[in-house]
């Protein structure tokens, strides 16, 4: 590709996801929909103007792994641990049970191969935290008692679901689904994830001082970007996805995590807060690319919608991912009305179920037909919840406070 024509796709692709993200949010809806709407309308569905290409494609994965960066650092394990029991039930239930669920669909019911079968589990499994804290926020009970059992849940899914990620990317790259290749990417996960966020506090100690004395501006977005990009690339040394370095980043430079290593580490809030608000914009340059590659690698042209699997799959995979994420909440000793509301905000897949969705794609796991059949629904789950949490709490929002209160 020319150097013109690569800044013509680029200017294209960030004005175009920008543009159909504000119209998302205009209209209520999260902003990823805009965006993947975006690459639908660019690419082959629609105008057919752009397609995938391999610079695109390297700055889609830098995006995929600053948006895992941001889920780090948005990750708050005290919440969990705040939260109890309730969470945690809450959590392994709505992760094993669609998982348990879509496997099943897919191996017994579609008859797919074991790697796909447990690429849409996967899928499936996944939760939005950033959708589901905008929501709960947005209608003020992000501090009750549902939205703290809710967020401490999604903390632990988006745990259990970046070492399903590591997982399903070993069995897709290792040649097969065995138990040597899943125990050897469980125990280097595991001392990634000890060690990683132990040696990025402390490099991230370093950059407090040496910002302290620099007189040359930029250099916290410059040093977390270099630390981000270097534990990608030593996640995929040990053998793990890269995203995984950017998840283990941010979680560690998050000022909501803790070490049990000693008190020599405590966070410095003040730092935490400048690495947030200035990484947030080069963060959102790059994520939106990631999205709208997305749209762009899904053709919807070259699907049969005549043809009854795409619906069938389509519809079966929504039904089974709305009610895995409520057998979580129909675990724990709540009224009705507030397991009924826990479920619906655990129910959104947003950015997490298409980086699954993504990784089945690009490794030749997913058709293009099963693909479709994974965006249509992590589209439905990410849009429509919402809305519906929206309308429970005008309805039943006073009711459901009085039954907490007494």
């Amino acid at each position: 590709m020319d150097t013109h024509t690569f800044f013509l796709y680029l200017l294209i692709i960030l004005l175009a996801a920008r543009l159909m993200g504000e119209i998302a949010v205009r209209l209520r809806a999260p902003s990823v929909i805009g965006e993947l709407a975006a690459g639908v309308v660019l690419g082959p569905s629609l105008l057919g103007w752009l397609e995938p290409n391999e610079v695109l494609k390297l700055l889609a994965e830098i995006g995929i792994i600053l948006l895992l960066f941001e889920v780090g650092l948005e990750t708050d394990v005290r919440r969990l641990v705040n939260s109890g029991q309730k969470s945690l039930v809450v959590a392994i239930g709505g992760f094993f049970v669609p998982f348990a669920l879509g496997f099943s669909l897919g191996y017994w019911i579609f008859d797919f191969s074991l790697l796909v079968s447990l690429f849409i589990g996967g899928t499936l499994t996944a939760t939005s935290i950033g959708i589901t804290v905008r929501v709960l926020s947005d209608l003020k009970r992000q501090q009750n008692k549902e939205g703290q059992i809710v967020l401490g849940a999604a903390v632990l899914d988006d745990v259990l679901g970046v070492v399903l990620l590591a997982l399903l990317y070993e069995f897709s790259i290792g040649g097969g689904v065995s138990a040597v290749n899943a125990g050897k990417v469980l125990i280097f996960v595991g001392a990634f994830f000890i060690l990683a966020p132990l040696a990025a506090k402390l490099i991230s100690l370093l950059i407090g001082r040496f910002d302290a004395i620099s007189e040359i501006p930029g250099l916290i977005p410059t040093s977390i970007v270099s630390l981000v990009l270097f534990f990608a690339w030593l996640a995929h040394a040990v053998g793990a996805p890269e995203l995984l370095g950017g998840f283990a980043a941010g979680l560690a430079l998050s000022r909501r995590f803790f070490l049990p290593f000693g008190i020599a580490l405590h966070t410095d809030e003040a730092f935490a807060h400048r690495i947030e608000e200035q990484m947030r914009p080069i963060i959102h340059l790059f994520t939106p690319i990631f999205f709208v590659m997305v749209g762009l690698s899904l053709n919807l042209r070259a699907i049969d919608w005549s043809s009854p699997f795409i619906w069938s799959f389509s519809l079966l995979s929504f039904t089974v991912a709305v009610a895995g994420k409520y057998a979580g909440a129909f675990f724990i000793k709540e009224s009705w009305k507030m397991r009924i509301i826990i479920g619906l905000a655990m129910v959104p897949r947003g950015e997490v179920g298409l980086i699954f969705a993504e990784l089945g794609r690009v490794s030749g796991i997913f058709s293009n037909e099963v693909y479709a059949g994974m965006i249509i629904v992590i589209t439905l789950t990410t849009l429509l919840p919402p809305f519906i949490i929206k309308w429970f709490y005008g309805r039943y929002g006073d009711r459901l406070q009085a039954t907490v209160q007494g």
